[in-house]
């Protein structure tokens, strides 16, 4: 075999590993602590409802993933230097709004990691929540950090899946009636599809695979076919991570279990499977919340530099940037309430902000594409959902009055 004929094999393994890592990315930032707890909050109060809800939102996600992701994509530049492009200052703003949210809900991260090696290992949340931002921060100062950061969330992401799609099985939920009802609800809470659209392609995690695949080098109007995929893949993976936490939840409380209050997943889980479950749920959760820890930090320092940055210079920001989660959660135990309000009003702001950028470059601004020619039916879809996007950040200014009542 040629020098040649190796480097043609062993560069569509490299481009793959990318696409994986990207998609995943994205799917585990937004299985966080916060996705859990959202998912089975809404299957207690809603049922089999719940499940047009989610059916809702994934449409809803791919609308919005598919424009940021193919935008940023084809341009080759980050979300912020695209805003800069558009109006001069709105990228710094979308940058300050995405680091100052991503820092605050990482130390949230960080306490999620720690209370799951506590249901795992019964360790003390803090030294828990430590020792993950220490394995977080190993994997960014490896020698091949892209490599190593696609495989972990992967690996991890793949864990969690199998791990829920085992306790979904156990807890025999009725998936006839799931069915039934992700077609013809009993009931539709437009809060419950708005609040999950949120958490899901809200803040940070809008950018997250889009940048992760920028810096991979799969950009330009060629790539418009794997970029595409890869994105739908993502919130697809999301998707599935939230259809069978919801059917897990769902087959317990069918039964007639009421759940704790203190933390109904884990009492779930534990309802499903027995002692083993609370191991299970742990697992879960530390794999949810380490893979946000990497996820918000990666994508808040990119947020935080631009395409000339160096990798080591963004490798070590981001180290910083995860050490400064840690440290505030060993000192403050949490995230205050009332920095979680404004995290939670600045993230709300972040995709319609975004977004708007983001259709605007893909209505008027073909220059920054390279002159690729936008589906139209991909724009009309992007405005349609952009009014929803207007919705939630409306929404998400409620949080900041909150400060003051």
């Amino acid at each position: 075999m040629t020098a040649d004929d190796s480097g043609s094999q062993q560069k569509p393994r490299s481009a793959r590993t990318a696409l994986f890592g990207a998609m995943f990315l994205m799917a585990t930032s937004a299985i966080g602590p916060g996705f859990i707890t959202q998912t089975t909050d809404f299957t207690v109060k809603l049922g089999a409802a719940f499940a047009f809800a989610i059916v809702a939102s994934i449409v809803i996600d791919i609308a919005v993933q598919l424009n940021v992701w193919r935008v940023v994509g084809v341009a080759g530049r980050r979300a912020h230097e695209l805003g800069n492009e558009v109006l001069p200052g709105v990228g710094w703003l979308l940058a300050v709004l995405v680091v100052s949210g991503g820092l605050i809900f990482n130390i949230g991260n960080v306490s999620g990691a720690g209370l799951g090696t506590n249901a795992m290992l019964g360790v003390d949340p803090r030294i828990g929540g430590s020792v993950s931002a220490v394995i977080a921060i190993a994997i960014f100062l490896s020698k091949r950090a892209g490599v190593a950061l696609d495989r972990v969330v992967v690996a991890l992401g793949v864990l969690m899946i199998a791990m829920t799609l085992y306790t979904a099985i156990v807890s025999r939920p009725p998936l006839g009636e799931a069915l039934r009802n992700a077609v013809v609800p009993e009931t539709i809470d437009f809060l419950a599809i708005t609040t999950i659209v949120g958490g899901t392609v809200g803040g940070y995690i809008t950018y997250a695979g889009a940048h992760r695949l920028l810096d991979s080098g799969v950009t330009g109007p060629e790539n418009v076919g794997q970029i595409t995929r890869t994105s739908v893949y993502g919130i697809l993976v999301t998707g599935v991570m939230r259809v069978l936490l919801f059917l897990a939840i769902l087959g317990v409380t069918a039964g007639g279990i009421e759940l704790a209050s203190d933390n109904p997943t884990a009492s779930a889980f534990e309802s499903a499977i027995g002692d083993a479950g609370l191991i299970i749920f742990g697992v879960i959760l530390w794999a949810a919340s380490i893979t946000s820890v990497i996820g918000a930090a990666y994508t808040s320092v990119s947020f935080m530099s631009t395409t000339a940055t160096s990798d080591r210079t963004q490798n070590l920001l981001t180290v910083g940037f995860i050490a400064v989660s840690a440290i505030a959660f060993v000192t403050l135990g949490a995230a205050p309430v009332t920095l979680l309000i404004f995290a939670g009003a600045v993230n709300g702001l972040i995709l319609p902000i975004g977004f708007t950028v983001v259709l605007w470059i893909a209505w008027a601004r073909r220059d920054l594409l390279g002159g690729y020619r936008y589906p139209m039916w991909l724009k009309v879809a992007g405005l349609l959902v952009w009014l929803l996007t207007l919705y939630l950040g409306w929404n998400s200014l409620g949080g900041l009055s909150d400060l003051w009542s």
